[in-house]
């Protein structure tokens, strides 16, 4: 966790330098669209007192809606701020316990602040990018029918993305990303028992849509 917030610093740090170059012609980019969220989630099993040896859960997939904000600091950089409507993701049982099936509920709220690189002249149609950032997930509404109390706790991670903006105006165009995200959290839910587990979810996300350039 601290070497994700010292990088963290590092990147807002790189943005702010970058922020006192000599003056430019900045533009500004808004992006909407599609992001479907892919987990590969692992989990260090689910325990507790009753709880059956290999009782585990399995993260599924999600599918939302894309927003973001870009700056231009230089031709080249820029900082973009990614956010979304926050997706539900579902957990269901997997190994001793899957007969459970749906066990757990829950939205991420997760904006991720990165760094970009654009490769190539402005003007180009066609202008990949790489980015570098920092992303924060909050788990809200999260339920489950076996317990009364139930909590994620907040994660804070790297974020890195690799995309293209394709131009069809002045003004506007199309985009496309893949981003890998490090969120992981801590499950503790109180009911009859108490239950505790440690996930890794591991998502990648693919975004597509349209921006706004102006």
């Amino acid at each position: 966790m601290n070497s994700n917030i010292r990088i963290a610093g590092l990147v807002v740090a790189t943005a702010l330098a970058a922020a006192q170059a000599p003056a430019w012609a900045q533009s500004q980019t808004v992006k909407a669209g599609v992001i479907r969220y892919d987990a590969h989630s692992k989990t260090n099993g689910v325990t507790g007192v009753g709880i059956p040896p290999g009782a585990d859960a399995q993260v599924g997939d999600a599918t939302t809606v894309f927003l973001s904000y870009e700056y231009e600091l230089k031709p080249q950089v820029g900082i973009e701020l990614v956010l979304g409507i926050p997706p539900k993701i579902t957990a269901k049982a997997t190994g001793s316990v899957a007969f459970l099936g749906e066990v757990l509920t829950a939205r991420n709220v997760a904006p991720t602040l990165l760094v970009n690189y654009h490769f190539g002249d402005p003007a180009a149609a066609l202008r990949p990018y790489v980015g570098l950032g920092i992303n924060y997930t909050r788990f809200t509404d999260v339920k489950t029918p076996y317990a009364w109390d139930v909590k994620l706790r907040d994660s804070v991670g790297l974020a890195a993305q690799l995309g293209a903006d394709y131009r069809l105006g002045q003004h506007w165009g199309l985009f496309g990303s893949v981003a890998r995200v490090d969120v992981k959290s801590k499950l503790v839910a109180t009911g009859a028992t108490v239950l505790q587990s440690s996930i890794d979810f591991a998502p990648w996300t693919y975004a597509f849509g349209a921006y706004c350039r102006f």
